[in-house]
């Protein structure tokens, strides 16, 4: 369980962080907090009869400061080891793993208040627990990258300069999306991640001076897919195809490939373009940001530009605007403009 630091069972950290005022004491305030959230979450369902239970979700999620830097067990797939770790140690680590070497040091510090944000989002919904029994683990897939081999000293102050600093909306955590390259402009997150739920009110699609500085090779991609490769993903997606015979964009929107139309044997399926990117695979199929879709030869031939969901932060520009000598907190109400930044810890 994500602990407050000096609850009980936290001796083992490697963060370095002091014991705090004693396990008994931690774990008092512990569970206060935890009871007046269940008496928020009663209140709002009470008002809300007849209501299904998404308020009372929203309730229990609601932004408390912590008495100290919280602690949570990270598992490895690695070495299949749970170890527990400060809440910061781990942060660093995911900038390390999340970004590239030798960027500027506000760039690291804006991904840190994302990553921070989306880490304890997560663990509001019980992170990875129920795929290893631990708070979090180093897969991007379940959570995010995590090295901690390509920790420099830049990385380490830049988490240090925003300790604690996460963003909420409505005194809520919000989703910390990002993603290596939007293109030039982020999406929604019904169109870049085919997100299910209502479209968060704090994500917005907005312009980004990426370009300036992106890499040709991230800039724009190509990819040559065998159609076996794409009526797995069909399948997978429960839109099977006996064959493959054609591709077409059937919906944009902010440029984007939001739906996707394939035929193949007399038949005609959509799919969303994200579902259908990640399906196939997203180092394959690297945006939905898409100048070509088409079928060739048996083959699906695509070519787009950017590289991830086009969701949130986009890393490259966020490099820009630290270039351009933003403040990590500038950078981040860039790409989410409706947040508030909060301190939850010191």
């Amino acid at each position: 369980m994500l602990r407050r630091n000096g609850a009980r069972g936290g001796g083992g950290s490697r963060s370095g962080s002091g014991s705090g005022s004693g396990a008994r004491s931690s774990y008092t305030r512990l569970m206060l907090s935890l009871v007046a959230v269940a008496i928020v979450a009663a209140a709002i369902a009470a008002t809300m009869a007849g209501c299904p239970g998404p308020e009372q979700e929203l309730a229990e999620r609601v932004v408390d400061r912590f008495s100290s830097e919280p602690k949570l067990t990270l598992y490895s797939h690695k070495t299949d080891k749970k170890t527990e770790i400060g809440l910061e140690e781990y942060i660093t680590g995911v900038v390390a793993g999340e970004m590239k070497p030798e960027w500027p040091k506000n760039a690291y510090a804006a991904q840190a208040i994302v990553a921070r944000t989306f880490t304890l989002e997560l663990l509001s919904r019980g992170g990875t627990r129920d795929l290893h029994g631990a708070d979090i683990c180093d897969n991007h897939v379940h959570a995010q990258a995590y090295n901690p081999d390509n920790i420099t000293q830049t990385i380490k102050d830049a988490v240090r300069m925003t300790r604690g600093e996460v963003m909420i909306y409505r005194n809520r955590y919000v989703k910390g999306w990002f993603s290596a390259s939007c293109g030039g402009r982020t999406t929604n997150a019904k169109t870049g991640l085919a997100y299910k739920g209502e479209e968060p009110a704090y994500i917005k699609s907005v312009s980004c001076k990426e370009s300036r500085i992106t890499p040709p090779e991230v800039k724009k991609w190509s990819a040559d897919i065998d159609s076996e490769t794409v009526l797995q993903a069909l399948k997978k997606l429960g839109k099977p195809l006996p064959n493959l015979s054609g591709a077409q964009i059937a919906k944009r929107v902010d440029n984007r490939a939001a739906v996707l139309r394939l035929s193949g044997g007399g038949k005609k399926v959509e799919i969303d373009g994200a579902d259908f990117r990640v399906a196939v695979g997203p180092e394959k199929m690297r945006s939905i940001w898409l100048t070509q879709f088409e079928v060739k030869d048996g083959r699906l031939i695509t070519s787009g530009t950017g590289f991830g969901h086009g969701v949130g932060l986009c890393q490259w520009g966020a490099n820009e605007l630290a270039r351009e000598n933003s403040s990590p907190e500038e950078i981040v109400k860039h790409y989410f403009p409706k947040v508030t930044i909060k301190r939850l810890w010191r």
